[in-house]
């Protein structure tokens, strides 16, 4: 496939090396800034004349831009990968961007399939506990410090699917605490430090005794071949799609269901 790289940063780099050797080809890079290694045309913007010729673009760009790509991506029917994060208060606006076209759209947080495999995990050993309050619940995520939001927002997925199954819990903290948390907040907290590529720890603990849950990346790779998996997935295929819903379809097939 020809694929459009859009966001040539850290993470544009490590999608070029998946995509490369999974035997596509990079079509375009678009970022205003980083300059592309000469092997693919470079733009500074999403447009139908950077999109001409691709068969799907993976994006880890600012959410700025988010709607005006979104529309680029729908008035030259491309499909999309979208782990862009921060612009999920404008998830209605692309949405309908994305249904009115027929494109498909695929988009998440996280990409990485060991993550989500995470998620599930946790998901389910927090619902073991449900009903039990000697353990309390806890998220701690951990990034380099280059990164600059926290919580992450593979964080704020994890602690929204805990209070789902967690009826006790019912509101997510993560500012810094300086008095005793309340019996109904899940507590969310961060670190910034050296070049930890991303490790998120469920905790589940008690007077008798701590479980932990935990997912640590080694490098920036598993989440760039998730995204190129899910490119792989959504072309010829339309619709709005989170990467829950890719990452599901993916064990499935891999079940053979």
């Amino acid at each position: 496939m020809n694929i459009a790289i859009v966001g040539y940063g850290r993470m544009g780099h490590e999608v070029e090396r998946a995509l490369t050797a999974r035997g596509h080809t990079v079509s375009a890079v678009v970022d205003p800034v980083s300059p592309s290694d000469g092997s693919a045309d470079l733009y500074d913007e999403v447009s139908p004349r950077a999109l001409g010729g691709c068969d799907v673009a993976i994006e880890f760009s600012l959410p700025e831009a988010i709607v005006s790509n979104a529309k680029a991506y729908a008035e030259t029917g491309c499909p999309a990968v979208v782990g862009t994060t921060g612009w999920l208060h404008q998830l209605d606006e692309v949405r309908a961007v994305v249904e009115a076209s027929e494109i498909g759209f695929v988009y998440g947080s996280n990409f990485s399939i060991g993550a989500h495999i995470f998620f599930a995990v946790s998901r389910y050993a927090a619902s073991l506990v449900r009903n039990i309050e000697e353990y309390d619940l806890l998220i701690h995520e951990m990034h380099h410090r280059e990164k600059k939001d926290s919580p992450s927002g593979t964080a704020l997925t994890l602690a929204q699917s805990v209070l789902d199954v967690v009826p006790r819990k019912r509101r997510i903290e993560t500012g810094r605490l300086d008095r005793a948390p309340e019996p109904d907040e899940l507590h969310v907290s961060s670190s910034r430090v050296g070049s930890v590529p991303g490790t998120h720890t469920f905790t589940m603990d008690s007077a008798a005794d701590t479980i932990e849950v935990r997912h640590q990346a080694r490098s920036r790779g598993g989440f760039a071949l998730g995204a190129v998996l899910a490119a792989e997935w959504i072309v010829g295929r339309t619709g709005f799609h989170s990467v829950e819903s890719f990452v599901q379809a993916l064990l499935h097939e891999g079940q053979g269901e």
